[in-house]
Protein backbone atom coordinates (compact mmCIF):
# COMPACT_ATOMS: atom_id res chain seq x y z
CA UNK A 1 0.00 0.00 0.00
CA UNK A 2 1.18 3.60 -0.85
CA UNK A 3 0.45 7.07 -0.78
CA UNK A 4 1.29 9.59 -3.71
CA UNK A 5 2.17 13.09 -2.62
CA UNK A 6 4.03 15.65 -4.76
CA UNK A 7 7.49 16.81 -4.17
CA UNK A 8 9.71 19.49 -6.46
CA UNK A 9 7.29 19.43 -9.14
CA UNK A 10 7.85 15.62 -9.59
CA UNK A 11 5.59 12.55 -8.37
CA UNK A 12 6.94 10.63 -5.14
CA UNK A 13 5.60 7.64 -3.01
CA UNK A 14 5.60 7.86 0.55
CA UNK A 15 5.88 4.04 1.26
CA UNK A 16 4.03 2.19 4.42
CA UNK A 17 5.74 0.61 7.02
CA UNK A 18 4.61 -2.77 5.61
CA UNK A 19 7.14 -4.64 2.40
CA UNK A 20 10.16 -5.57 1.37
CA UNK A 21 12.97 -2.99 1.47
CA UNK A 22 16.88 -2.26 -0.33
CA UNK A 23 19.66 -0.83 1.30
CA UNK A 24 20.97 0.56 -2.24
CA UNK A 25 24.43 2.31 -2.87
CA UNK A 26 25.15 4.01 -6.00
CA UNK A 27 28.06 5.43 -7.77
CA UNK A 28 28.77 7.74 -9.95
CA UNK A 29 31.81 8.57 -12.69
CA UNK A 30 33.64 10.71 -10.21
CA UNK A 31 33.76 7.47 -8.23
CA UNK A 32 30.89 9.64 -5.56
CA UNK A 33 28.38 7.42 -3.31
CA UNK A 34 25.10 7.35 -2.28
CA UNK A 35 23.55 5.26 -0.07
CA UNK A 36 19.74 4.92 0.18
CA UNK A 37 16.37 2.48 1.33
CA UNK A 38 13.71 2.13 -0.96
CA UNK A 39 11.27 -0.68 -1.82
CA UNK A 40 12.10 -0.33 -5.68
CA UNK A 41 15.50 -0.24 -6.54
CA UNK A 42 14.82 0.70 -10.07
CA UNK A 43 13.01 3.28 -9.81
CA UNK A 44 15.22 4.95 -6.87
CA UNK A 45 18.36 4.91 -9.30
CA UNK A 46 15.91 6.16 -12.05
CA UNK A 47 14.92 9.08 -9.66
CA UNK A 48 18.88 9.91 -8.85
CA UNK A 49 19.46 10.15 -12.82
CA UNK A 50 16.43 12.34 -13.65
CA UNK A 51 17.35 15.00 -10.63
CA UNK A 52 14.22 14.04 -8.51
CA UNK A 53 16.81 13.75 -5.42
CA UNK A 54 18.54 17.01 -4.54
CA UNK A 55 21.68 15.34 -3.14
CA UNK A 56 22.34 13.54 -6.29
CA UNK A 57 21.16 16.18 -8.76
CA UNK A 58 23.58 17.42 -11.44
CA UNK A 59 25.99 14.91 -9.94
CA UNK A 60 25.07 11.86 -12.20
CA UNK A 61 25.04 9.48 -13.85
CA UNK A 62 24.48 7.54 -11.30
CA UNK A 63 24.99 3.58 -11.38
CA UNK A 64 23.37 0.98 -8.80
CA UNK A 65 26.59 -0.81 -7.68
CA UNK A 66 25.79 -2.68 -4.54
CA UNK A 67 22.46 -3.88 -2.91
CA UNK A 68 20.79 -5.62 0.08
CA UNK A 69 17.52 -6.75 -0.50
CA UNK A 70 15.09 -8.36 1.44
CA UNK A 71 14.85 -6.23 4.92
CA UNK A 72 11.83 -4.96 7.38
CA UNK A 73 11.94 -1.07 7.37
CA UNK A 74 13.71 -1.04 10.26
CA UNK A 75 16.68 -3.22 9.20
CA UNK A 76 17.18 -1.32 6.32
CA UNK A 77 17.58 1.86 8.35
CA UNK A 78 19.99 0.47 10.66
CA UNK A 79 21.95 -0.86 7.89
CA UNK A 80 21.84 2.19 6.22
CA UNK A 81 22.61 4.47 9.03
CA UNK A 82 25.52 1.79 9.65
CA UNK A 83 26.70 2.52 6.09
CA UNK A 84 26.46 6.09 6.34
CA UNK A 85 28.36 6.06 9.47
CA UNK A 86 31.54 4.60 7.79
CA UNK A 87 31.69 7.64 5.54
CA UNK A 88 33.37 5.82 2.79
CA UNK A 89 35.98 4.39 5.01
CA UNK A 90 37.52 1.08 5.38
CA UNK A 91 34.31 -0.20 7.26
CA UNK A 92 32.08 0.86 4.55
CA UNK A 93 34.14 -1.33 1.47
CA UNK A 94 34.48 -3.85 4.17
CA UNK A 95 30.64 -4.53 4.90
CA UNK A 96 29.72 -3.87 0.88
CA UNK A 97 32.93 -5.59 -1.03
CA UNK A 98 33.09 -2.87 -3.11
CA UNK A 99 36.35 -1.25 -4.24
CA UNK A 100 38.00 2.28 -3.54
CA UNK A 101 38.30 2.31 -7.06
CA UNK A 102 36.62 5.00 -9.70
CA UNK A 103 33.87 4.20 -11.67
CA UNK A 104 33.98 3.87 -15.22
Amino acid sequence: MRLAKERNGAQTSTVLRTGEYSVYIVQNSAGRFYTGITDNVERRVEQHNSGVSNWTRNKGPWKLVWQKKGLSLSEARKLELELKGQKGGDGFFRKTGLSRVTAQ
